[in-house]
C-alpha cells in the first residue's frame, strides 16, 4: 500500500473529513509534501472504486462549512486494508530491529 494511500485511511479512522481537509491533514502528518489536488480526487476516487471509502451524504452545519465540498468516510474494508497495512509494517520494523537498521 502506497503511504498516502495508509495515511489517507487513518486519518478518516479519525472522522470524516473533506478533500481539503484531507489535504492539510495530510501535509501536517507528512512534512515537506505537497499534495495536488488532482492527484487526491483521483487516489480518492481509486479509494471508493475499491470500497475502502465512500463518499458521505452527510454535510456539517450550513453555517460552518462550503455545502458543495464533498465528504469521505473510510468503510470497513478500508478499516481492514488499514490494519492489514500496520500489522504489515509492524513487521518489517521488526525485522529491521532484528537486524539491527533501528534502535532496539
Amino acid at each position: 500500500m502506497k503511504p498516502m494511500i495508509f495515511h489517507i485511511l487513518v486519518i478518516l479512522l479519525e472522522g470524516e473529513s473533506h478533500g481539503y481537509g484531507i489535504v492539510k491533514a495530510l501535509e501536517e502528518r507528512l512534512p515537506g509534501e505537497h499534495i495536488e489536488p488532482g492527484n487526491l480526487y483521483r487516489t480518492l476516487r481509486t479509494l471508493m472504486a475499491d470500497s475502502l471509502i465512500e463518499e458521505s451524504d452527510r454535510r456539517p452545519d450550513p453555517t460552518i462549512g462550503d455545502q458543495r465540498r464533498r465528504y469521505f468516510g473510510i468503510t470497513e474494508s478500508g478499516v481492514r486494508a488499514a490494519r492489514d497495512e500496520a500489522a504489515r509494517m509492524e513487521g518489517a520494523l521488526a525485522l529491521a530491529k532484528t537486524h539491527k537498521l533501528l534502535s532496539p
